[in-house]
């Protein structure tokens, strides 16, 4: 919707990982570096872990674009697999036909699926994204994956990639033999202040951007304080400001931009303020202090029907509701907005054609 607004011939801050918007910062660079090295090796994993939206997956997708031909690659996004589960997932991404058949079975047609490649001179890749779902005895059937071998050479090589949990998991006792195998391992980092910029930056001038800056100083700032260098929050929270600019018609994004947003983003994701933060924390230590409530808090807690029946995990349902009635408010806020665009644009056009007809009287 604000692209033509500002020039941009695509969206520079969608959600969705896009390979030709990967922004290299240091630990993008070495996590890169790692997995362009495992391919090298053709043996071992690689384990590249990051909170989430730090764009674990944006450097899955950047390695798979740039991948050799004699590399055959296939990438999974793991729920909680079972080892029997993650055999068929793997072979089906292969494209080897799993139906009606015994783990035995797949097993067998994978290994001579991988021998087959191996004489054409290939070897395949398995990147696993979300790895932190699986659980120890799945990661354990990966090693046993990787005994697959040709002339002592694996024909089978696996990346892991997972949030922060992943690295507790791959700690544990009983997965040394696992750890044995890793031949490298990075953990991704947010982006810092200054990267924060040169990322937004990037992505502007990669969808098209070529005039002067459209953020002010003081709006970058801002952006990293509300995102924390979180790659993913600075897609949504630009993605925003850029639809605020084109609504309100704004030429630079200022500190006063900015902070519309975010107001805005902290009330549909039920971001507290830190009064009211600080109110619940003194709260709760009051309780503590005290030992109780008293009768008629616990009274006022409660959520009676109309027919004098109490409700289970009440504060569920309100919770529910006040998140159901956020949710139209902000979908009646949009529509005016758009409204207000429209009528804006309007007034506009015809303003152009009062002077259009002018100009013909003349």
């Amino acid at each position: 919707m604000y692209e033509s607004y500002y020039g941009l011939n695509s969206k520079p801050f969608q959600l969705t990982p896009d390979p030709a918007f990967f922004f290299a910062s240091k630990w993008h660079k070495r996590a890169m570096s790692y997995l362009q090295y495992g391919l090298s090796q053709a043996e071992g994993f690689i384990v590249i872990t990051g909170d989430i939206g730090t764009g674990k997956t944006t450097i899955a997708n950047s390695l798979l674009a740039d991948i050799e031909d004699d590399i055959v690659a296939a990438q999974i996004v793991t729920p909680k697999l079972s080892p029997d589960e993650l055999v068929k997932m793997v072979a089906a991404k292969f494209e080897i036909d799993v139906a009606g058949k015994t783990k035995a079975d797949i097993l067998k047609d994978l290994e001579g699926y991988l021998f087959a490649l191996s004489a054409q001179g290939r070897r395949a890749l398995l990147l696993v994204d979300e790895a932190q779902n699986l659980p120890l005895e799945t990661i354990e059937e990966l090693r046993m994956l990787s005994n697959f071998q040709q002339a002592g050479k694996p024909l089978l090589q696996s990346f892991l990639l997972g949030q922060e949990e992943l690295q507790p998991i791959l700690r544990a006792p009983n997965m040394e033999q696992f750890r044995q195998r890793i031949v490298a391992s990075c953990h991704l980092a947010p982006l810092t202040p200054e990267e924060t910029q040169k990322y937004i930056e990037y992505r502007l001038h990669h969808a098209g951007w070529n005039r002067t800056q459209l953020f002010s100083e003081k709006a970058y700032e801002l952006v990293f304080k509300f995102t924390r260098g979180i790659p993913r929050k600075i897609n949504t929270l630009l993605d925003r400001i850029l639809l605020f600019g084109f609504l309100e018609e704004l030429e630079v994004l200022d500190e006063s931009a900015v902070k519309s947003v975010i107001g805005e983003v902290k009330e549909e994701l039920f971001v507290p303020d830190n009064s009211t933060a600080q109110n619940t924390e003194k709260d709760v230590v009051s309780e503590n202090v005290t030992g109780s409530l008293d009768a008629e808090d616990i009274s006022r807690s409660r959520l009676i029907t109309p027919n004098g029946n109490e409700v289970q995990d009440a504060e569920y349902y309100k919770a529910m509701l006040g998140e159901l009635v956020d949710a139209l408010d902000d979908a009646i806020k949009h529509k005016i907005k758009l409204t207000q665009y429209i009528d804006k644009l309007l007034k506009k056009k015809y303003r152009a054609y009062v002077r259009l007809k002018e100009d013909d009287k003349e």
